[in-house]
């Protein structure tokens, strides 16, 4: 281990934030930690917040209990958000005018909500990314009739099911051809279309969002925000709404970085803090973990590439902690895996389902399928929805497979 780490400051206090400080610890640092986050709650999960904790059946979504910082000398800082950097004088600026040194820091704030600027400022207009987005959106959901999700990615997919377990009437608008498309293609996205209106959703693919209907008073005494009462898609048609959903993807959050000569990879290739592939920036004592990190992929030809999921966050933090620390890193090959709760089944990933050029459709049950994706006729990716045993035995298969870099 290096000696010269006394200090190891990361900014980020979500899941890659808290694994990585966790890994730390793991691996015999003894050092000075500390973790920062901008929100006020310590770190909590986020899958149980478009599932769970918005149909409100469980409250608490705490990844660790308030003594586990203490116990483990992490210096805990909430409300605290990073301005800046200095990597030469190894300082980071925060909002409110302090400034906090490191010997080595890692770069872990994860991404916001993109939003649609046109839409004017509604009540009733949400985006899901914090425990308080998801809180405001509890509190509306038990009184609302109507719902709209605009974008039918997992989050926009999960919540759509959350709210039909409400029996909120729901309208999902994609613009793409089929929900999913962009993560899992149009074969795949189909047969997840399918479980949707099945549930009573009125599916709209292939179609966008062109206005939100809003009133021409304030909502209430409570709120001087005017209340959405629709939306008005691309094709001229009106859908009712009181409560409305833009989940339309996410961007790294990097701004803080503008100045900071640290790599970022253009808006274009997905954004992010490039790295190495155990998390280095090449800048010395600057690390980068979980969504805002495009890390690099021996396995994809060298390509750098953010990697939007839970587990990637942890396996991450392993690889960057043994790196950071000079120890040995795990030697297992990774293999990428996802998963989605939509209404009673479970939809798996595994592996990189972006590179196939190729699906193979091996069962489809009706709202159980499975389905094997393949670049070059080399598996990459194993896709199924309650068929955890069948998707889940592939594992080996593809970890051999990713041995050999992809094209």
């Amino acid at each position: 281990m290096s000696q010269s780490v006394e200090h190891v400051l990361i900014v980020g206090a979500g899941l890659a934030g808290l694994r990585t400080a966790e890994e730390l610890r793991r691996a015999g640092y003894e050092g000075e930690l500390t973790l920062l986050g901008d929100e006020p709650h310590a770190p909590y999960d986020r899958p149980p917040l478009s599932k769970q904790f918005i149909r409100g059946e469980i409250d608490d979504t705490a990844l660790r209990p308030a003594e586990f910082f203490s116990e483990n000398r992490i210096d805990l800082r909430l409300g605290v958000t990073a301005t800046g950097v200095d990597t030469a004088a190894r300082q980071v600026r925060l909002g409110n005018g302090d400034t906090i040194g490191y010997d080595r820091l890692v770069i872990a704030t994860g991404l916001r909500p993109r939003r649609i600027p046109s839409f004017p400022d509604a009540t009733g207009v949400h985006v899901l990314r914090t425990h308080d987005d998801a809180s405001g959106m509890r509190e509306q959901l038990a009184t609302a009739r109507h719902a709209v999700v605009v974008g039918a990615g997992f989050i926009g997919c999960e919540l759509t099911a959350s709210f039909r377990a409400r029996g909120v009437d729901v309208t999902l608008v994609e613009p793409q051809a089929t929900p999913l498309a962009a993560a899992l293609g149009t074969e795949i996205g189909e047969l997840v279309a399918r479980m949707h209106r099945e549930e009573g959703v009125d599916v709209r693919c292939g179609i966008g969002v062109e206005a939100l209907l809003i009133t021409d008073s304030a909502a209430s005494q409570d709120d001087s925000r005017p209340a959405v009462t629709g939306v008005r898609l691309g094709d001229g048609s009106v859908v009712d709404a009181d409560l409305v959903v833009i989940g339309v993807g996410s961007v790294p959050v990097t701004e803080w970085l503008a100045d900071s000569g640290l790599p970022l990879a253009a808006p274009a290739d997905g954004g992010g803090v490039l790295t190495d592939e155990n998390g280095y920036t090449g800048i010395d004592g600057v690390w980068a973990v979980g969504d805002v990190a495009a890390w690099r992929g021996a396995h994809e030809a060298g390509r750098n590439r953010r990697v939007e999921h839970w587990t990637n966050a942890g396996e991450q933090a392993q690889l960057l902690a043994a790196a950071l620390l000079g120890t040995e890193p795990p030697a297992a090959v990774r293999v990428p895996y996802v998963w989605s709760d939509q209404y009673d089944v479970k939809i798996q990933v595994l592996g990189t389902p972006a590179l196939a050029d190729e699906v193979q459709i091996v069962e489809d049950k009706g709202r159980k399928f499975l389905a094997h994706m393949f670049r070059d006729g080399t598996l990459v990716a194993v896709v199924g929805a309650g068929m955890t045993g069948k998707v889940m035995k592939m594992r080996g298969q593809l970890a051999a497979a990713r041995q050999t870099p992809v094209g």
